[in-house]
């Protein structure tokens, strides 16, 4: 890459990937230094990338508005950062295995194509007047998007669609990508996030723990009629079937109207199948279920159970990560757990004017980290996607063989509501003057949810 004119010069930064709060070059923000070199771990150190940067000739020269403009140019090269070891051992991810010696590309392939979000910046301020940067407090709600996005990939394209960078993408992915954009009328946006953890007892810019992110997608799922999920979290460490079937066993409209049903419809497609107008349909279903796995950190007894869970075809991962830091839990390798790490900062990214995202940095090119699963915190949020009702039986049938079969049960699965719980009431959609993502425009709106909270990270 060339230099930009007089009024520049080249540097030559060693690149690193850095889990530090603002990126790889949270160093840099501040001060313009003659030259600026990072520490790197091994190999990665023969990895120079070159940059221009432009100089301004006062005080006033910000080198975060010098590396917002290059930071998209960036060329990360995958060779050089850390690499699998050379093992016959499976990898996990997302209930697909993978044999490491001999589908390491389809492997990384299949990772790359998971949604990956990160802190943002320069978006419009949450709430009119609040942050326009999530950068320090927003990882777990990027986590929480994550895990939201696999179950709408999983929900319209199935778990074996894959992701190729500069290819044409079906016309959902470009909706389930818009969903998520960091704009306030987007539902599961940012802004939608933090305002509704408000009603969580979360200030705007406060950490999020496992259980709050649940609880804030449940409430907001009530306002996505498009991807129309039931999201259940369980409480009291203890999933009950007979609250989910409630829950998602919906009937189709009755035979009086099944005339007036729109083309496309589940009462049109069952009429058209000539299945009975009674026959109650599935609403998929997003189940998350909120753990504590030990006191200051992760019991051991707990960890082939918690692998186990990687491995069912439902599986959309864990939401975990240490105190300070959230990261989105895709696989295993050994007792090593793999994970999307959300602590980089990009520049916020909208639609185009042909109505499409540029999607290129949402999704991580870059060999996805590890970490030992014993350092893990305790505090974590398990995900399930079950498309069909056989898909949520399948998963009750592996966690009473591979789960409940353990002395310390992880979780409990049980058939009945218990009888000392309040009444089970499918959640609802409140009455309120405006629809969907509009919904919640300030926090005087969020009156009417419950405040539910537990299972967090450690207090920081």
């Amino acid at each position: 890459m060339e230099s930009t004119g007089s009024s520049g010069r080249l540097w030559e930064l060693q690149f690193e990937r850095s889990s530090r709060r603002g990126g790889a070059f949270a160093a840099l923000a501040d001060s313009a230094p003659s030259s600026a070199e990072l520490q790197v771990p091994g190999s990665l150190a023969a990895a120079v990338v070159k940059w221009p940067v432009e100089l301004a000739q006062d005080d006033s020269w910000r080198m975060e508005s010098v590396l917002s403009k290059y930071e998209n140019q960036i060329t990360i090269f995958t060779d050089y950062l850390e690499e699998f070891p050379d093992t016959d051992e499976l990898v996990w991810i997302l209930g697909k295995q993978h044999l490491l010696k001999t589908e390491k590309s389809k492997l990384l392939s299949d990772i790359s194509a998971r949604l990956w979000f990160t802190y943002r910046r320069k978006f419009s301020p949450i709430g009119g007047t609040g942050p326009s940067s999530d950068a320090g407090w927003g990882c777990m709600l990027r986590c929480g998007q994550m895990m939201l996005a696999q179950a709408l990939i999983c929900r319209h394209l199935g778990r074996d669609w894959n992701w190729e960078k500069q290819k044409e993408q079906p016309k959902e992915y470009q909706r389930i990508l818009q969903c998520f954009l960091d704009r306030k009328d987007c539902c599961y946006s940012i802004h939608q996030m933090a305002q509704m953890g408000v009603g969580e007892g979360k200030s705007i810019g406060e950490w999020f723990g496992p259980n709050t992110v649940a609880q804030v997608l449940k409430k907001l799922a009530l306002f996505d009629e498009w991807n129309s999920l039931a999201v259940y979290v369980s409480m009291d460490n203890t999933v009950v079937i007979e609250d989910i079937k409630k829950m998602c066993c919906i009937l189709p409209l009755s035979a009086d109207t099944a005339g007036e049903s729109p083309p496309g419809s589940l009462n049109a497609l069952n009429q058209s199948k000539g299945t009975s107008a009674c026959w109650p349909a599935w609403k998929p279903l997003l189940l998350i279920v909120p753990l504590r796995l030990g006191i200051n950190q992760i019991n051991p007894v707990y960890v082939d159970a918690f692998k186990e869970c990687f491995k069912m075809p439902q599986s959309l991962g864990a939401l975990g990560g240490k105190p300070n830091n959230a990261y989105y839990f895709i696989g295993f390798l050994g007792d090593e757990l793999i994970f999307l790490d959300p602590h980089t900062t990009q520049t916020f990214v909208d639609t185009e004017e042909n109505g499409t995202v540029d999607d290129q940095t949402f999704h991580c090119l870059q060999s996805p980290q590890r970490m030992n699963i014993l350092n893990l915190d305790p505090s974590v949020a398990l995900g399930f996607f079950c498309k069909e009702e056989k898909d949520f039986d399948s998963w009750c049938s592996l966690v009473q063989k591979e789960i409940l079969k353990e002395n310390l049960r992880m979780f409990e699965l049980v058939q009945k509501h218990p009888s000392h719980w309040p009444p089970f009431v499918p959640p609802a959609k409140p009455e309120v003057t405006t629809t969907g993502a509009e919904f919640i425009d300030s926090t005087e709106q969020l009156e009417e949810f419950d405040l539910e909270e537990d299972f967090e990270i450690l207090s920081i």
